[in-house]
């Protein structure tokens, strides 16, 4: 990637196309801190970086998935479709670890969005596991390319069985519970985003040994389970404690403007426009509301994504890396 200008030196050296079957993506990461760094550390483990970045897929349980008790069910699931946990610790998703994590696809998140994101992803920690196929296959897509697929998509509505998010609840669009890298380099940026480099290193030597690490995921799931309560996320519950609270906090609002419009909202909650009436009159009034039922209803009845603007980057699928990869056998093929 270079500049128009005097100075012609890349930002950085060039990706490997083994890592992303995207021109655009090798070349904003060629300067990307995260993912150079990860790649680096990576490379003094291992002389194959680009096979072990194909062979591993890393999954992000988030605190919906820790206060919903559904690190155990993808535990089972992974083992049950082939997968096997080679490593597994706990992270923290403060608000510029999200904003890091989805930086290039962050440009289409509604301000409700992303208020409603900081509300609740730093909650608590988070785990995140790497796995790869038990069975390798020479000609199979990228581990992390596979997963994503099989995780299932982000609107709960268009989930199928057989999916991971399907699996483990289908509850809205953004509390979806798992985020999975797109493609290899997505992995090696986002263990860059998560850990410093004394754990990174831990955790690429875990995978690299390859041991299975279920008992290891677990673990850390019994020790954020004793530290956070466990909630339901299901909307209609959510909503009645919702209304309950606005009525009860309405007493204390005697003579002020705010009462009157909150009443009014709060009658008025019986449709999603009703309900985005009432939790928009709630944050003006400044009411200390519970977290997550705003969150649950804040994402069944709010704005979650900007339809009129494109992603930087966006995902691939199978049938992508498949093509890519037959072009990238033709080249050496070519070049023999």
């Amino acid at each position: 990637m270079t500049r128009d200008s005097a100075d012609a030196r890349p930002f950085g050296d060039s990706v490997s196309p083994a890592l992303s079957c995207e021109p655009r993506k090798r070349a904003l990461f060629a300067s990307d801190t995260y993912f150079l760094e990860s790649l680096e550390q990576l490379g003094a483990l291992t002389a194959d970086v680009d096979g072990f970045l194909h062979r591993h897929a890393a999954l992000l349980l988030k605190p919906d998935a820790v206060v919903s008790r559904q690190i155990p069910t993808t535990v089972a699931w992974l083992a049950e479709n082939g997968f096997r946990i080679v490593a597994a610790e706990r992270t923290r998703l403060t608000r510029t670890a999200v904003r890091s994590l989805w930086y290039y696809q962050w440009n289409l998140a509604t301000p409700q969005r992303r208020r409603l994101a900081d509300m609740f992803m730093d909650s608590c920690d988070a785990v995140v596991l790497v796995v790869r196929p038990v069975a390798d296959e020479a000609d199979a897509a990228p581990a992390s390319v596979v997963m994503t697929q099989r995780k299932g998509p982000t609107d709960p509505l268009a989930r199928v069985p057989g999916q991971l998010r399907y699996a483990i609840g289908r509850y809205s669009y953004l509390l979806n519970l798992v985020h999975t890298p797109d493609e290899p380099a997505d992995v090696a940026r986002e263990l860059g985003i998560h850990f410093d480099t004394a754990l990174r290193e831990r955790v690429y030597t875990s995978a690299l040994a390859g041991d299975d690490q279920s008992a290891r995921a677990l673990e850390l799931a019994e020790q954020l389970h004793a530290e956070v309560p466990q909630r339901d996320l299901t909307f209609e519950p959510a909503a009645e404690r919702l209304k309950q609270a606005v009525e009860e906090a309405e007493e204390s609002l005697l003579g002020s403007p705010a009462r009157d419009e909150l009443r009014e909202a709060r009658l008025a909650a019986r449709s999603p426009e009703g309900y985005r009436r009432l939790l928009e009159a709630a944050w003006r009034a400044g009411l200390p509301l519970d977290t997550w039922d705003v969150v649950i209803v804040g994402t069944h009845v709010l704005p979650m994504k900007r339809k009129d603007l494109a992603p930087v980057l966006d995902g691939v699928g199978v049938q992508d890396w498949q093509l890519h990869m037959a072009r990238l056998e033709a080249d050496r093929s070519a070049a023999r």
